[in-house]
């Protein structure tokens, strides 16, 4: 009797989705799933805990506006910092497999994707810029200068959700992003709910080019590409505050490390366009320049053999040449001139804080030295401010110039150039730190690092409120962070003891 022949194997589908459906039905899933309920709550919770506007209609016709007072206020913030709670376990999960050498690079991106989709939906949370960002924009496309006026000078519905602090105050902003911002009120005009979301989406390319950059340059820098991956881009600091919050911090950040990324693999002028657009996003962007000019000169050197002077001389006049002509193309676009730069400080002498060193060091001097004479704590809170800015201009042309060794000094010496310049800065505030993590997430290749930088997140995370203010103010508030940092940092730590398993 013939054998009967044996029927073929059936295919195993390779495309993108049946894989995604594969990874979302195995046990790697596992934290994907915890900080997608996570993500859920803060949605939830976010209706009435979040940053919400003054007049919500939307809730209103939902019957839903009970969320946001009394008891409905207090089950609505209950479930926003379960959602907290949930995913920065979640994280820290992760973070002890990433440690461990048990989670692949596909499992960390597939479930950002997981952790990202619920906030999409979400209105802000743990801060109300992006009310100020529709306001900026709308401005420009009913043709006022932003740089010349604050939103208060263009009444309309946008108006009643920014801050009062900010109301008069002109955009901080790049060309770039008021651009935009503009493009967002002219397709939304002053909805303020589909404008919110619309410009979430907008920050999206950041998130990509992060999660596209951040382990390409571990890789050329010595660090490795699931830490990047973790500290980078899960980082609930990044996925709450920068997507959540709906920050323009995320097309910056984005911007930088894809330019860093384009400038090690030689790809000079496509890199340092890049970091110019980023720069035209939010200026901090710009200190990452010099660095790579560094970069850009030893190749010059290895490459055409090039002497030092010369080779410096190019690739500094080129990237020179680069950022004025994105910075001309960008502004004549939009219309604008170069007053956005002299907003940056503005705006910031506004926020108090205990997030910088000047400010910090301020309030400290006046509750101590309060207790033996009078303390005027403006006056102190400006000789500090004063002094830190002389700290930044000392020590970045310090760093630059110990940068320029090799490749990894170089991006070294940028992440320690922005840390410097958030922690000596006027004021700062909770998605500022992003800029030096961002960076430092691809350098980083010691355990001990990942639980250090993973606790130090997780306070900057929960020191703020979800309705955008800060609880530096309240001890409970700063106990209670301090207490989620040294959790985040034993955790961590002891994955540290666990044996890596056999590859």
């Amino acid at each position: 009797m013939p054998t009967p022949p044996t029927p073929p194997a059936p295919a195993v589908p390779t495309d993108a989705r049946s894989r995604l459906w594969r990874f979302a039905a195995s046990e790697q899933a596992g934290a994907a799933w915890r900080g997608c309920l996570g993500a859920m709550l803060i949605t939830l919770g976010g209706l009435g805990a979040g940053s919400t506007r003054i007049q919500d209609p939307v809730l209103e016709s939902l019957h839903l506006s009970w969320l946001r007072f009394g008891h409905g206020l207090v089950l609505s913030s209950v479930l926003l910092w379960t959602g907290v709670a949930v995913m920065l376990a979640a994280w820290l999960g992760l973070g002890r497999r990433v440690i461990n050498g048990t989670v692949t690079e596909y499992t960390l991106i597939a479930t950002t994707g997981f952790w990202l989709a619920p906030l999409l939906a979400s209105v802000p949370v743990f801060s109300r810029d992006t009310y100020s960002y529709l306001a900026q924009g709308a401005l420009l496309r009913d043709g006022f200068d932003p740089y010349q006026v604050g939103p208060v000078f263009n009444p309309n519905p946008l108006l009643d959700d920014v801050s009062p602090i900010w109301s008069a105050t002109t955009a901080p902003y790049g060309p770039a992003f008021i651009l935009v911002a503009k493009l967002v009120t002219i397709l939304v005009g002053d909805n303020v709910v589909v404008g919110t979301m619309l410009l979430r989406l907008c920050m999206l390319p950041g998130l990509a080019m992060l999660i596209w950059a951040a382990p390409r340059v571990a890789r050329r820098v010595g660090g490795t590409a699931p830490a990047a991956l973790f500290l980078a881009v899960l980082n609930p600091l990044v996925i709450i505050h920068l997507m959540g919050g709906v920050h323009n911090e995320m097309l910056m950040v984005g911007l930088v490390i894809a330019g860093i990324a384009l400038t090690l693999e030689r790809r000079h002028l496509a890199g340092i366009t890049l970091v110019a657009l980023a720069a035209a996003v939010k200026a901090t962007a710009v200190i990452a320049l010099p660095f790579l000019v560094w970069v850009w000169m030893r190749r010059l050197r290895g490459q055409r053999g090039y002497p030092a002077a010369r080779a410096f001389t190019t690739a500094a006049a080129i990237s020179t040449l680069i950022v004025v002509a994105v910075f001309a193309v960008l502004s004549s676009l939009a219309g604008v001139g170069l007053g956005w730069l002299t907003a940056l400080l503005a705006g910031n002498v506004k926020i108090i804080n205990w997030l910088t060193v000047p400010t910090a060091a301020a309030n400290l001097i006046h509750a101590v030295g309060g207790v033996f004479a009078p303390v005027n704590f403006y006056a102190v809170l400006h000789i500090t401010r004063i002094t830190g800015i002389v700290v930044i201009a000392l020590v970045l042309p310090l760093l630059w110039w110990r940068s320029r060794r090799d490749d990894r000094t170089a991006v070294a010496g940028i992440a320690w150039a922005m840390l410097i310049v958030v922690l000596f800065v006027p004021a700062a505030l909770p998605w500022y730190y992003t800029w030096p993590l961002a960076v430092a997430a691809t350098l980083v290749r010691s355990p001990a690092a990942i639980a250090a930088i993973a606790a130090a997140s997780t306070w900057i995370m929960v020191i703020f409120k979800p309705d955008g203010s800060h609880g530096m103010y309240s001890w409970l508030h700063v106990i209670a962070a301090t207490a989620c940092a040294l959790f985040a940092w034993y955790r961590l730590s002891r994955a540290l003891e666990s044996p890596a398993p056999a590859a």
